[in-house]
């Protein structure tokens, strides 16, 4: 009869008594206190929290440094290396190394590179210092493996992937001289994504130095504020900028030429069967 329950109908199985539907959404929601469910909390991430703290501490010295450390003079410390002699100059190589093997940035290094050691001899070890620590990285990531370094890299890890899986000279060279890319992605992305060791040194050498030219020339114009100075600037980043324009243009056409020929290969296998 109407408006009564049949007996001997099959009741209607809620969602809430275990369907799978209900039980894929347990996994993702929790239960409020009002009824309603929410979304659970994603998992933290502990290396981006661990950056900023680092970051923050660093910010924190060098506030704290600026107001108490009383820092020597340009002149004095070009004296205090010229008596180093030898170990002045390992010494300004072995740091940069260093700084070009991890995340922080190595403009600090070069614009002191061309401050203290003027164009010539700041350039000269600016690169010395900048292609040993990118060699480095790259070896160092060929023994952490991909898996590894993709997730060491954060957020750079889709960016490297996309364009240096597969990718070779033309490639390296695009990224690094990218504007505000930093290079640790790069050397460390090369060495997990199968760039091979002589490609990946011969396109550090060439990339980096209108880079780390154009950052020491920038160190010694601070340092001698002279005409030659200036244009060796002005020179210099006009020469970033064409040969970014130059190589980038290259990489997508290598690509393409490679994404290309990858599609006709089958229609050509296609024919040589039907043949």
């Amino acid at each position: 009869m109407p408006g009564h329950d049949d007996p001997s109908a099959p009741k209607r199985r809620s969602r809430s008594e275990g369907s799978p539907a209900r039980e894929s959404d347990d996994t993702r929601t929790s239960a409020a206190p009002d009824g309603e469910s929410r979304p659970r909390p994603s998992r933290l991430d502990w290396p981006t929290i661990l950056r900023n703290i680092a970051l923050a501490l660093v910010l924190l010295a060098g506030v704290w440094a600026v107001f108490n450390v009383r820092l020597p003079s340009i002149d004095v410390i070009q004296d205090d290396i010229a008596a180093a002699g030898f170990w002045g100059f390992a010494v300004f190589i072995l740091i940069y190394l260093v700084v070009a093997a991890t995340p922080i940035p190595v403009t600090i290094m070069a614009v002191a590179g061309g401050l203290i050691f003027g164009l010539p001899f700041g350039t000269l070890l600016s690169m010395i210092g900048v292609v040993a620590g990118c060699w480095g990285g790259y070896w160092i990531a060929r023994g952490l493996g991909r898996d590894t370094v993709m997730r060491l890299l954060g957020s750079h890890a889709e960016s490297i992937e996309s364009r240096l899986t597969g990718g070779g000279f033309y490639a390296v060279c695009a990224l690094r001289l990218m504007p505000g890319f930093p290079y640790w992605p790069v050397n460390y992305g090369s060495g997990a994504l199968g760039i091979d060791n002589r490609t990946f040194l011969i396109a550090t050498i060439v990339s980096a130095l209108p880079g780390q030219l154009s950052l020491v020339a920038v160190g010694a114009f601070i340092g001698n504020p002279t005409v030659l100075n200036g244009i060796a600037v002005a020179i210099s980043w006009a020469l970033v900028i064409v040969l970014t324009i130059f190589t980038v243009r290259r990489w997508k056409r290598t690509r393409d030429t490679e994404a290309g020929s990858g599609s006709e290969a089958p229609k050509s296998q296609q024919s040589a069967e039907s043949d």
